[in-house]
């Protein structure tokens, strides 16, 4: 018999509620969001020439971040794109201007296997639901936990900022040990930062 957690059932719960507030959304309202988000993206992140930002291509009714990803290129950064590699493992590979994409599982499209695996230093990370604290629900595979603490392993240190529009938001996450908190979540009403650290996001 399968043992469920409650706070595992808890996260299940404000996770299908969070992204039912999202699916509802009309398509002309999260175009508009998408722009306001990659607008103050943009005015708010200086990843500075040589950033390997890694964000996620937009799928069912998910923020659309092109809009940002580019305007991040125009500025020297590299970009990466999260690909499935198996059950438990995502890669990021290189996304190259005028590179086709490919089906990447679980309906994400991706650069294809030759592209380069990069390891990247700022990351938008995707999210079905957060709080005001900067905790994160995800999808509930884990993927984005395993790839970050994998990168940490490595001596990395990515800075991790949340994406995702303001109906998504809940009243409290509950924690679990494996949790990462964002440093900030930029949604179409703003940059919300929380990690109280002495650098900027810059």
């Amino acid at each position: 018999m399968k043992h469920h957690s409650p706070i595992k059932e808890l996260k299940k719960n404000l996770r299908i509620e969070a992204l039912a507030r999202r699916d509802a959304l009309t398509t002309e309202a999260r175009i508009e969001a998408s722009m306001r988000i990659a607008d103050i993206g943009l005015a708010s992140f200086y990843p500075g020439p040589g950033a390997i930002v890694s964000g996620f291509w937009p799928i069912r009714s998910e923020v659309d971040l092109r809009p940002l990803l580019f305007g991040l290129r125009e500025r020297g950064a590299q970009l990466c794109l999260p690909v499935i590699i198996d059950k438990k493992t995502i890669l990021f590979r290189e996304l190259v201007r005028g590179a086709p994409m490919i089906e990447t599982g679980f309906g994400t499209a991706g650069p294809p296997e030759d592209a380069a695996v990069l390891d990247p230093t700022f990351m938008l990370v995707p999210l079905a639901a957060f709080d005001a604290r900067g905790h994160r629900i995800g999808y509930g595979a884990g993927y984005y936990d395993r790839a970050i603490a994998h990168l940490e392993d490595k001596g990395v240190n990515p800075r991790l900022i949340g994406v995702a529009f303001d109906c998504q938001e809940v009243e409290i996450v509950p924690d679990e040990p494996h949790d990462m908190p964002l440093e900030a979540i930029l949604t179409e009403s703003g940059l919300r930062s929380f990690k109280q650290t002495d650098k900027a996001i810059s």
